[in-house]
């Protein structure tokens, strides 16, 4: 499947049109697409995207999300919850599409991070861009230098290319003069159009110039009477009658006669009776006016209503309006020109101008390039919070009084990721909560030690008999509430266990060596974090438990970050860091690394993986073309594994402080049920994602055991 996110350069670029043809086009090739657009300045105006395309094109969307709301979410820093909200109204109509259409945020001169917003979510949704520019008063060299500056925005998300809209049209009126006629002319289409095509380049190619068409942006005279609120004095043919031009009738009759023309509407005084029978006699004569407006709330006596009954019948609608005509001139210049969510033939009509004026073939090819597969960091934290929530699992917190702990057990269980359980004295917990203005939800489990311990000393004895331990020694030994959490996994009351906010990483991993052991065929335990670069979600192992694995053990480490990437939905090609790419260097650990690559080849040949390779080569394009060009990993690493703790964890921390990203983790790996630690400078949210993955591996622990009792 591919995502196109449809983003304006500038104002007025006629966004929603765009997208509509590009639909059109995209279905004519034989693709089922969707389209979303995740959120919209307001009410009104989500409305329309949105009812545009079930109206019109009976596709299923979702409700965009409010600006305002989102612009405060981000100012409370939950940029990241934003966009996984994003991902999931894009999961609501991708799934069976070939193709999805994310309509972005048009920017707007009071919020000028839009476009900055629009890139976050072409991120998010590793979405290609088409952008979206409007010829109104740009030459073509101004569009190629906006273009230019805006693709920057986009960084290395992939730009398939431009549609230049409304090339050729004429500057808005600041008003219409008195007695003059505001009149829309078509413009020869190759002679708009051409030199538009001429700014396209191989970064960014032109795909489609949309030449402006006065049939296009004409408004029904359903319209007209809508935006002036005007009484309907003759409906005739309201809703099908569409305005082309505008004609103030303010001068003589005989000086009007040239203005009787089809798609004209005449605003005149209500008492002007010459020019409501002149009207009338072109209207019997088979000109179809688009419709009469008479201003300054005056209307024509009833024999020249009798005289002009005939023409009524023609299906001429007559308007009538209390403001006069200056102050009516100037509402009808400045109407709204976007399309009205009930104006279908409108909307029909631009859809297949736009569509065939689209370099369809271009298009195509563009989108027939390969792409690497990669999940967004917003992607990967909605999918843990899917995923978490469909596995309903019980999660214990041994450090239950600590207040980022506190915290994030009330959101996973306000946000149904986890039934969390904190192990601590219920008083001081709730003392903690009030100090933090943390509201705990009522079915948030709070287990104080002293009344449990001692149920779990005698399954503690038997899991240690071979160490001579001792009742008294257990229930010492229980008195540390992570051993406690740990003893009620191993009996099953609960599926997992996050600790380390406050303790060690040694303290949370030596009891679950104790108590829970590794799971069969591991050779050791390990560790992995999840690193939530902008681009996409990284894994890197091992970063906290092995100090010095060698070969033996760093192709374990290899192997098991490759499973626990693919069970979180990240496509494993291993990269095995070293200070050298391929046989460029030599030395002991150069070649433990060579070695550790060779074993996972042996081992699981069904692996992508290659090593030596410097971090630079292993994940950038650029460096990778140079350095390993034969390399079926480099430049598209998404499992990083280094060579030892000192080179993980200092770059980990580097990258997570210095990059100001979101890490998730540590997450263990080898154990036979899901115990995880935490770092010490742990962020709430990291908490909480830490949580959702060891509720994950608890349902991916029970489904392996079904599998094997099947077997």
């Amino acid at each position: 499947m591919i995502n196109i996110l449809i983003a304006p350069i500038g104002l007025d670029s006629g966004l929603t049109t765009i997208s509509l043809g590009l639909i059109r086009a995209l279905d004519a090739q034989g693709l089922k697409v969707g389209f979303i657009k995740p959120i919209a300045p307001d009410y009104a105006d989500s409305e329309r995207s949105s009812h545009l395309v079930r109206s019109v094109l009976a596709l299923d969307t979702p409700d965009p999300m409010q600006l305002h709301q989102i612009q405060q979410r981000v100012s409370d820093g939950q940029l990241d919850r934003v966009l996984e909200d994003v991902v999931g109204l894009h999961d609501q109509v991708a799934r069976d599409c070939d193709v999805v259409l994310i309509e972005g945020l048009v920017p707007d001169r009071s919020e000028p991070y839009t476009a900055k917003l629009n890139a976050e979510i072409a991120k998010a949704l590793n979405a290609d861009v088409v952008m979206v520019a409007s010829g109104l008063n740009h030459s073509p060299k101004q569009l190629k230098t906006e273009i230019k500056i805006q693709s920057a925005i986009y960084g290395s998300t992939r730009l398939l290319g431009t549609i230049i809209n409304k090339a050729g049209m004429a500057p808005r009126h600041e008003g219409v003069p008195s007695g003059e006629v505001s009149d829309l002319i078509e413009q020869n289409d190759d002679e708009v159009c051409t030199p538009y095509w001429q700014i396209s380049t191989r970064q960014c190619p032109v795909l489609g110039v949309i030449p402006w068409k006065p049939q296009l942006v004409s408004p029904r005279m359903l319209d007209v009477a809508r935006a002036l609120d005007a009484q309907i004095l003759h409906e005739g043919e309201l809703d099908s009658r569409r305005v082309l031009r505008i004609a103030l009738c303010a001068r003589s009759l005989g000086n009007m006669i040239e203005v009787l023309r089809p798609g004209t509407l005449l605003v005149t005084p209500g008492d002007r009776d010459d020019i409501i029978v002149a009207a009338a006699m072109a209207a019997t004569n088979g000109t179809p006016l688009a419709g009469l407006l008479l201003t300054s709330g005056l209307q024509p006596g009833e024999k020249v209503i009798n005289l002009c009954r005939a023409a009524l019948q023609t299906g001429v609608p007559v308007l009538q309006t209390d403001y006069d005509t200056f102050t009516t001139a100037q509402m009808l210049t400045d109407m709204e020109t976007q399309v009205p969510v009930d104006d279908a033939d409108r909307v029909h009509n631009l859809m297949t101008t736009i569509a065939e004026h689209l370099d369809i073939k271009t298009l195509m090819q563009q989108l027939g390039e390969p792409h690497a597969s990669r999940l967004s960091p917003a992607a990967f934290r909605h999918q843990l919070v899917t995923r978490a929530r469909a596995a309903h699992k019980r999660i214990v917190l041994p450090e239950g009084e600590e207040p980022r702990t506190i915290q994030a057990a009330a959101i996973c269980q306000r946000r149904g990721i986890a039934n969390c359980v904190l192990l601590g004295e219920r008083e001081r917990i709730l003392q903690v909560a009030e100090a933090n203005e943390v509201d705990l939800p009522d079915d948030l489990q709070i287990i104080e030690p002293a009344q449990v311990r001692e149920q779990y000393v005698a399954g503690m004895v038997e899991l240690r008999k071979h160490k001579q331990l001792t009742a008294p020694m257990a229930l010492s030994q229980l008195e540390d509430n992570v051993v406690l959490g740990t003893m009620m996994l191993a009996e099953n009351h609960v599926d997992g266990l996050v600790s380390g906010a406050i303790h060690t990483t040694a303290n949370t991993i030596r009891p679950a060596l104790q108590l829970i052991k590794t799971a069969p065929g591991a050779r050791l335990v390990s560790s992995v974090f999840f690193m939530g670069l902008p681009d996409q979600v990284l894994v890197y192992g091992d970063c906290a438990v092995n100090p010095d694995p060698d070969a033996e053990e760093l192709a374990d480490i290899a192997i098991q970050s490759a499973v626990s990437a693919e069970a979180m939905g990240i496509p494993a090609r291993i990269a095995m860091i070293s200070y050298s790419t391929g046989s460029s260097g030599s030395g002991a650990d150069v070649e433990k690394v060579r070695s550790a690559t060779a074993l996972v080849k042996a081992q699981r040949p069904d692996l992508l993986i290659d090593g030596p390779l410097q971090y630079d080569a292993a994940t950038t394009a650029s460096v990778a073309r140079s350095k390993a060009p034969d390399s079926p990993v480099a430049g598209q690493a998404t499992v990083v594994i280094f060579p030892d703790l000192n080179t993980g964890n200092t770059t980990y921390k580097a990258v997570q402080r210095s990059a100001n990203v979101i890490s998730i983790g540590p997450m263990l790996q080898g154990l036979a049920k899901p115990v995880n630690d935490l770092s010490r400078g742990a962020l709430v949210e990291d908490i909480v994602y830490t949580i959702a993955l060891t509720a994950i591996q608890a349902q991916t622990v029970q489904t392996q055991k079904t599998e094997q009792k099947t077997d």
